[in-house]
């Protein structure tokens, strides 16, 4: 069979673009080498409780387009993130607002609050942070840095704070409100049912296939200055969208991009009805191994009597690992600019999502970043 389109991951990405072709009537086969559709957004169900596989994603925007798209395959429940950060005995609300300062310093009015924070900014005298631990000290003082923000940043970056750069935090936002909500988007949730039901909806009617690598299943014949692409099953396409790891595409032909990766342990407790009391606690100290533990029935206020968490251990990324943040350094940056350049070459594909575009995404931009590509796409 000719099929227009051959999409390389059925994550969020992969989905929407694959639901926006077949609305227009293209003809879309979508693959995935993991054994499941949804990406890092995959959902399944332990103990009757949706389980985030790989770690919290708790979906928020500002953009109505975005929202009122996701609502067309999901209804999303009111949770809002409000994370806690424990350090030792002590626990913090984040991010880091007025309830922060209160507990810390025993404060009441946002005016005391930035007088202490300036106090302490003040005595350390760094005028051109010269690190990551310099510049976070620079805006936040001593007490949040040492407490909440030096081992956990460590902990995600594997290395002491002074010898990370700089510019990896550029800003750490201080709230001088009593308000809890880590994001300030106008819309919050988690869709009833889980994050695969949704992205099981926008592949309806499309032929998917899982546990299959690209480059296990397609081939690339140039004939004449055009590709030909076809699959072992005998099909070929006329376009390929590739959201794996732009590196691998290239077979690392010009070095690895580097990912930092994380490992998952995830406990099931039946007899537990309520394990820590929120969705998200963060472990702020470095002694402590993981970053964060998850209690998923949280996500959606379930009254289950077991519970189910998940500990989260960062960890330095290894070929054949799943990459999860890209390293955005200087070194990286100007090999994936390297990258791309290789990449307007393929002009029979559209590389996207967070690995095809070594970027972080929020999940909103990544459907931004589809329904665009989509549209671009449609106006050749």
């Amino acid at each position: 069979m000719q099929y227009d389109y051959l999409i390389v991951g059925a994550g969020l990405f992969g989905a929407v673009f694959a639901h926006e072709m077949k609305e227009r009537g293209k003809s879309v086969y979508v693959i995935d080498k993991r054994d499941h559709i949804a990406g890092n957004i995959y959902t399944e169900s332990v103990l009757d409780i949706q389980v985030h596989r790989y770690g919290a994603h708790i979906f928020h925007t500002s953009n109505q387009r975005v929202w009122d798209y996701v609502n067309r395959f999901a209804q999303f429940n009111h949770y809002i993130n409000s994370p806690v950060a424990r350090y030792r005995d002590e626990l913090y609300n984040l991010p880091f607002n007025m309830n922060t300062f209160s507990k810390m310093w025993g404060v009441i009015t946002p005016a005391e609050a930035k007088a202490q924070i300036a106090r302490q900014i003040e005595t350390l005298g760094i005028t051109a942070p010269a690190n990551l631990e310099e510049q976070a000290l620079s805006l936040v003082g001593t007490d949040v840095y040492e407490k909440l923000v030096k081992g956990y940043t460590e902990k995600q970056w594997g290395r002491d704070c002074k010898e990370l750069p700089a510019f990896i935090i550029k800003r750490l936002p201080l709230r001088f409100t009593y308000d809890n909500n880590y994001f300030n988007d106008r819309y919050q949730g988690i869709p009833i049912g889980g994050y695969t039901a949704m992205i099981e909806r926008m592949l309806q009617g499309i032929k998917v296939r899982t546990g299959t690598a690209y480059q296990d299943f397609a081939t690339e014949t140039e004939e004449a200055g055009k590709v030909r692409i076809e699959d072992r099953e005998g099909n070929s396409y006329s376009r390929v969208v590739y959201t794996g790891m732009l590196d691998e595409y290239f077979n690392y032909c010009l070095g690895h991009l580097e990912y930092r990766s994380l490992r998952f342990e995830t406990e099931e407790l039946p007899d537990c009805e309520n394990y820590q009391g929120n969705a998200v606690v963060n472990y702020t100290e470095r002694a402590i191994p993981y970053t964060r533990v998850i209690e998923h029935k949280h996500f959606e206020f379930g009254t289950q009597p077991g519970t189910v968490i998940t500990r989260e251990y960062p960890s330095e990324w290894q070929e054949g690992e799943e990459p999860y943040y890209p390293v955005n350094d200087a070194r990286n940056d100007a090999l994936f600019r390297k990258y791309q350049e290789l990449a307007q070459t393929r002009k029979h594909i559209i590389f996207g999502g967070r690995l095809g575009q070594y970027k972080y995404y929020d999940m909103d931009k990544v459907i931004e970043a589809a329904l665009e590509a989509a549209t671009e796409e449609l106006s050749r």
